[in-house]
């Protein structure tokens, strides 16, 4: 069972940056895929997430987007409008608890590695 997160970068305030989560290992069609992130010294705090429809924190809504391509196995978060505030390590993660959409951390049993977003000012 596999998580590899990547797209993670060093972008300017405002930038766009798209981050990609390949799943292996599991039947990716039948999971909530989620989206966290953690800044340093910080809680890891819920993105978003998906299983039929879409949920975000309301911290991205309108600037972050979540998609999964199930006959890739891969999960997608485009990130635009980015603030420095957005700066964290982003996870991918997979849980069969549908109730997982609602960004509890404890629902997932399956993380990636994660990947870094530096957003400058």
């Amino acid at each position: 069972v596999q998580l590899q997160a990547s797209g993670g970068g060093v972008v300017q305030a405002g930038d766009s940056l798209k981050l990609s989560c390949v799943a292996s290992g599991f039947q990716f069609n039948r999971y909530v895929m989620g989206w966290f992130r953690q800044a340093p010294g910080q809680e890891r705090d819920f993105v978003g997430a998906t299983y039929g429809q879409t949920y975000y924190a309301d911290s991205v809504k309108g600037r972050f987007t979540i998609a999964r391509d199930n006959a890739k196995n891969i999960l997608y978060l485009e990130m635009n409008s980015l603030k420095p505030e957005d700066t964290a390590v982003y996870y991918c993660a997979a849980s069969l608890d549908p109730r997982a959409v609602s960004g509890s951390t404890r629902r997932y049993n399956k993380w990636g590695q994660g990947t870094l977003v530096t957003v400058s000012s």
